[in-house]
């Protein structure tokens, strides 16, 4: 996998250099490249409790990334998933301990267990006051003597920083970060391995697979089963939170693994919320990306009891960019759309056979959405087969609120329906084609001509003409061909859109910014949804 590094023994010390840099001055480094590795405050003054983390990188923006007010006074960094030497470590405490002490907050793995607390050992023949706090929070594998530290890290490391920067002393701060470590429980969970620079990828998690329990490092989960959606992974997870929960009220830390999307995070945090827990949660902290795996698709679920002293921790103010916040966490509050959007109230009436040619056509762009979607993918943003089977899906779960009586009335109600429904210039397009022809037919056209002055007013407004490779060339014929019967005018569409293969050139739409390369021998999504309905009317209709 090609990544954006120079050579790989240097990417630790540059990527830290790029923290201080884009820092402000808020941070430095000891000197010692490249086997002493600290990142500090430029503002400490060793006047309060030091607060230091650390371990190995790959897991950015932890750890260095949270040094800062509030949080971290120096994360020590070692190589990828490495543990940073002793001297390091010592390094980092000798540079920001003074007489009030220095708590260090590590993960329960065994290289930082034991470099850690060796340091701890050196530091102290220098008369320095250190204690040590172990995270080990990962509740994915039963029965080990020795959980994981992961993600519930965080919570230890800003309940401890802000007990230290209101002025507590070691033994408070090391009480308040210690009841944070013996109180959070995570799980995380991934639909891929991660990718250790100049290494190769291991892939241990097939394509449509989900591991369960996974550590921060690529370490194996406890189980992986098929993947089915967020709801099935969530339902298998949960569980094992319930059964740990006591009452009172909890904080969720929603924690992005490295590579999954900021809409597939909001996605789980809606779950989690609808989630049989999902009560017990009155605040969340994320979702965001703050202890990572490197580029692992996934996510860590932490919870947390909040009592008062740590709700007033946890939110205390930091200067720290990479803290996410913590936020109240319910359901979205809905206000009513503004005067002029409603849904206009237009009376429902029946009529089974335009019923079934709406929902055959429906049907039609339903089960074409992967083919459009691989089509659209050659030219633009791979989205054309999911917007129209969106809006299609729409229209059928208010197919029995339609004047499906009235052609006129329904016209317009599909035209106010994409309106609403239906993003993209697609959609915008089709609900004036459709509004037009409404309001064609109110002046006594017939319904050819009514969909020509609707294809028209859709020209009007979106510039495109045939030969322009859009869904115009092929509805174009198809109205043309249309009193001719259903047969001819599917005949023509389909001419029409097989036409815009053999054209190298878009005038209209995303694939104007293509080469002509890429365009010709591929068919316009567009026109291919287009061929696709009048073939399926004419499969439907007798005409």
């Amino acid at each position: 996998m090609t990544q954006f590094i120079n050579a790989k023994e240097d990417i630790v010390q540059e990527a830290l250099d790029g923290v201080l840099a884009a820092s402000g001055g808020a941070l430095s480094r000891l000197d010692g490249y490249p086997f002493i590795r600290v990142i500090l405050r430029s503002d400490w003054d060793k006047s309060r409790v030091a607060i230091i983390s650390g371990g190995g990188s790959g897991h950015e923006p932890a750890h260095a990334g949270f040094v800062g007010p509030g949080m971290l006074s120096a994360a020590v960094c070692g190589d990828v998933f490495a543990s940073p030497s002793v001297d390091a470590v010592l390094a980092g405490i000798l540079a920001v301990t003074g007489k009030a002490g220095c708590l260090l907050v590590v993960k329960n793995y065994t290289g930082d267990r034991l470099n850690f607390s060796l340091a701890a050992e050196r530091a102290r023949t220098f008369g320095l006051n250190v204690n040590m706090v172990i995270v080990q929070d990962d509740i994915a594998i039963p029965g080990l003597s020795r959980p994981r530290g992961v993600a519930g890290t965080l919570l230890v490391q800003k309940i401890a920083g802000a007990a230290s920067e209101r002025g507590g002393d070691l033994e408070a701060v090391t009480r308040a970060a210690q009841r944070a470590a013996d109180n959070a429980i995570s799980f995380g969970m991934s639909l891929d391995t991660c990718t250790v620079p100049g290494s190769t990828k291991e892939d241990r998690v097939r394509p449509g697979e989900i591991e369960l329990g996974l550590g921060i490092h690529g370490e194996p989960g406890v189980q992986t089963i098929p993947f089915e959606g967020v709801s099935q992974v969530m339902s298998r997870v949960i569980p094992e939170f319930a059964k740990r929960l006591q009452l009172g009220r909890y904080v969720a830390l929603l924690n992005n693994l490295g590579s999954t999307t900021g809409l597939e995070m909001s996605i789980v945090a809606e779950e989690l919320r609808q989630s049989s827990i999902g009560s017990a949660i009155s605040h969340i902290i994320g979702p965001a990306a703050m202890m990572t795996a490197l580029d692992m698709h996934g996510f860590s679920l932490t919870l947390y009891p909040l009592g008062a002293e740590d709700a007033d921790l946890l939110s205390a103010d930091t200067k720290v960019r990479a803290w996410p916040g913590m936020q109240p966490f319910s359901a979205a509050l809905v206000i009513p759309l503004p005067v002029g959007l409603e849904q206009a109230s237009l009376a429902p009436s029946a009529n089974p056979a335009n019923k079934a040619i709406l929902e055959r056509a429906c049907a039609a762009l339903i089960a074409a959405e992967t083919d459009l979607n691989t089509l659209d993918a050659k030219s633009g943003d791979g989205d054309t087969g999911s917007t129209l089977a969106g809006a299609a899906r729409a229209l059928i779960a208010r197919i029995d609120q339609l004047p499906l009586a009235d052609l006129t009335q329904l016209h317009r109600a599909i035209g106010q329906e994409l309106s609403q429904t239906m993003g993209g210039s697609s959609g915008v397009l089709l609900a004036i084609l459709f509004t037009a022809t409404g309001d064609a037919l109110s002046r006594g056209l017939g319904l050819t001509s009514a969909l020509k002055v609707g294809l028209t007013r859709m020209q009007e407004v979106g510039g495109a003409k045939p030969g322009d490779r859009t869904m115009i060339d092929a509805l174009d014929p198809a109205l043309d061909a249309l009193p001719r019967g259903l047969a001819e005018a599917a005949t023509a569409a389909r001419a029409g859109a097989n036409l815009t293969a053999t054209m190298s050139k878009a005038l209209a739409g995303r694939a104007t910014y293509i080469s002509a390369e890429q365009l010709k021998g591929h068919i316009d999504p567009g026109a291919e949804a287009v061929a696709r309905l009048f073939e399926c009317l004419r499969e439907t209709l007798p005409i």
